[in-house]
């Protein structure tokens, strides 16, 4: 994603809020413009909402589609709701961001600003995610995910969760159950309470299954370059179900394991002790307390 137009019917008003803000939040080196298929005149309360934000959009102007050489443009986020969008013909990268245009409604200037305050605020929300994804590098490739999470009755759990995702649990003990939906690439194994308190709006941890022990440590490399946070760096733990393993933080402090099972010919290196072997030279000093 290098150029982007943003299209709306009268660029008037919401795509050239997001004109601005892109051109402020996004990297340098992205292109930004925006155009309509009606062009009109720029809005003043764009222009007013704008500048509460320290940003001066006073000397764009509305443009037709047509005026544009759009041969470079390789993404369009269309901003139309109810309206019938400008048509983009070329062959790009598309997204829908559907907001109401701030200009309909009461002639009111208060409560004008406030319809465009809350449309400049979702944008910039929208473009501030934009902003991020497109620094974040590649990601990887995975072969299944996996999710835990914590309950206060396995039996009344477990049986949601089979309605949920329409299967039995593959297994299940006194302490936790195990449902596998290879459709999905998903494992998600429910665990019982450890005595904690639980919040259900928390995420135990998320695990990601990838393919073997290299990408466990080219994964940790990735990380350490995008700048997150790595709680436990690469290793082969042996206690329970051998696993080589990454475990990352997000940014709201949940936990994320990247892991690759091993091999019958790994499993056979397995130290008389049991202690968790490193895979990365001179991580040894980064480890925490995730058992």
């Amino acid at each position: 994603m290098k150029n982007i137009l943003f299209l709306c019917v009268a660029n008037s008003a919401r795509s050239q809020i997001a004109e601005g803000l892109a051109r402020y939040y996004l990297p340098e080196s992205i292109q930004v413009t925006s155009a309509g298929s009606i062009p009109s005149n720029l809005n003043p309360y764009a222009i007013k909402v704008m500048a509460e934000l320290g940003i001066d959009i006073s000397q764009q102007h509305a443009k037709a589609v047509e005026e544009l050489d759009t041969h470079l443009v390789d993404a369009v986020i269309t901003l139309c709701a109810e309206e019938v969008c400008p048509i983009f013909s070329r062959d790009v990268q598309r997204l829908h961001w559907p907001l109401i245009d701030p200009a309909i409604g009461s002639s009111s200037s208060d409560e004008a600003l406030e319809r465009f305050r809350m449309v400049r605020d979702q944008l910039r929300q929208r473009i501030l995610v934009l902003a991020e994804l497109i620094k974040m590098p590649s990601g990887i490739d995975s072969i299944e995910s996996h999710t835990s999470i914590r309950v206060n009755d396995l039996a009344k759990s477990t049986a949601f969760y089979s309605w949920l995702l329409n299967t039995w649990p593959k297994e299940w003990t006194h302490r936790y159950a195990t449902f596998i939906r290879p459709d999905l690439n998903l494992n998600m194994v429910l665990v019982v309470s450890d005595g904690k308190e639980l919040n259900h709006d928390t995420l135990y941890h998320l695990g990601v299954n990838v393919n073997n022990q290299q990408e466990v440590i080219d994964a940790f490399f990735s990380a350490k370059d995008a700048g997150l946070t790595v709680f436990k760096p690469p290793r082969t733990t042996w206690k329970g179900t051998p696993l080589h393993e990454l475990w990352l933080k997000d940014p709201d402090g949940n936990l994320i394991e990247i892991y690759a099972r091993l091999t019958d010919t790994e499993i056979l290196t397995k130290p008389q002790n049991e202690q968790p072997t490193f895979l990365v030279a001179g991580t040894d000093t980064e480890d925490s307390d995730v058992n």
